[in-house]
């Protein structure tokens, strides 16, 4: 035998060895995290450093994907893929996860949450964790977080001042039940148009105008497309992080605690950047030249407190579940 092939054998007896010692390597899970926002978005940017976190915590075990931008899917065929498990992580809109189980989208009733402050009670309430095993129980999926998005503002080519500005107006709206109880609050004509397609509706005329925080209408553009942003506020809005029920089914406790402190780490990120963008982005705006207005809120919240409990409005929780909202400080 050669010195050379000697050396050979000996290297693969010691590999051997080694290996066998090393044990076999940790089985690796690869999912797909699925959502409708751009990568510049804290969204997407918190995603990527969740799934690099939970890479880390669980040794390797678990390798997440984020596709942005609605890659896999619009916020209904996400929905959609979570049950049929071709996606496994998602962001979704709650009215979204809303038209699953009715009361997750309370928040979404123009008007029903006062403020940001508002939005944090609810957030850190037992009422949110009873709502959300409602939906945990109906579709074996994990909420694992609430995330906040912003309040919802109106762009228009022309000035509102007041609900009645808005009478017979085409809004584009998110193809979710919810969202037409603000329209009809104001006599618009509800457009429901998916998350990708608005700037180019807008563009082309189709619809006269649509509804979205700020920090949304800068990442997507739509002030390029319209000439006036009205501070109508009329939607607290936040999204759900959603583990699909055949990926939570099969985790080990461990692997359960890191996910949900790692997801709920990365919404908590999210709400405080997006609240501080949303603080700037009026005089930003402003700056470029917008028209940006500051309507009669009394009169929108006026025209939108009877419909909170209507059902042939979307209302779909109990009086119970409402009070409870109201209550809290």
């Amino acid at each position: 035998m050669s010195k050379l092939h000697a050396r050979l054998v000996m290297g693969a007896a010691i590999a051997l060895v080694l290996g066998a010692w090393a044990g076999p390597a940790p089985a690796q899970t690869k999912l797909k995290w699925a959502h409708v926002y751009e990568t510049s978005e804290p969204y997407h940017i918190q995603a990527l450093w969740a799934a690099e976190e939970i890479k880390k915590q669980t040794n390797g075990r678990y390798e997440i994907g984020v596709f942005p931008a609605s890659q896999l899917g619009n916020e209904n065929q996400i929905n959609e893929g979570l049950s049929l498990g071709t996606v496994d992580i998602i962001y979704t809109g709650v009215a979204f996860a809303g038209s699953i189980h009715k009361p997750l989208s309370i928040t979404n009733a123009p008007y029903v949450l006062r403020d940001f402050n508002h939005f944090l009670a609810y957030r850190d309430s037992q009422l949110f964790r009873d709502i959300a095993k409602g939906y945990e129980d109906k579709t074996k999926h994990k909420i694992m977080a609430l995330n906040y998005y912003g309040q919802r503002h109106v762009t228009a080519n022309k000035a509102i001042n007041k609900p009645e500005d808005m009478k017979g107006m085409k809004l584009r709206v998110p193809p979710a039940p919810l969202f037409l109880m603000f329209t009809k609050s104001v006599g618009a004509n509800a457009t429901p148009i998916a998350f990708a397609e608005v700037y180019l509706a807008l563009q082309q005329g189709t619809v006269d105008g649509q509804e979205n925080p700020l920090p949304t209408i800068m990442a997507k553009k739509f002030y390029e497309v319209q000439s006036h942003i009205i501070l109508t506020g009329h939607i607290t809005e936040s999204l759900v992080t959603i583990v699909g029920g055949h990926v939570w089914s099969k985790m080990s406790d461990a692997d359960k605690k890191v996910f949900e402190e790692v997801l709920k780490q990365a919404a908590a990120k999210v709400t405080d950047q997006i609240h501080e963008s949303e603080l700037k982005l009026a005089d930003e705006f402003r700056k470029m030249g917008k028209t940006v207005i500051e309507p009669d809120r009394a009169a929108f919240r006026a025209a939108a407190i009877p419909l909170h409990n209507d059902a042939s409005a979307g209302a779909g929780w109990t009086k119970a579940e409402y009070d409870a909202l109201q209550a809290l400080k």
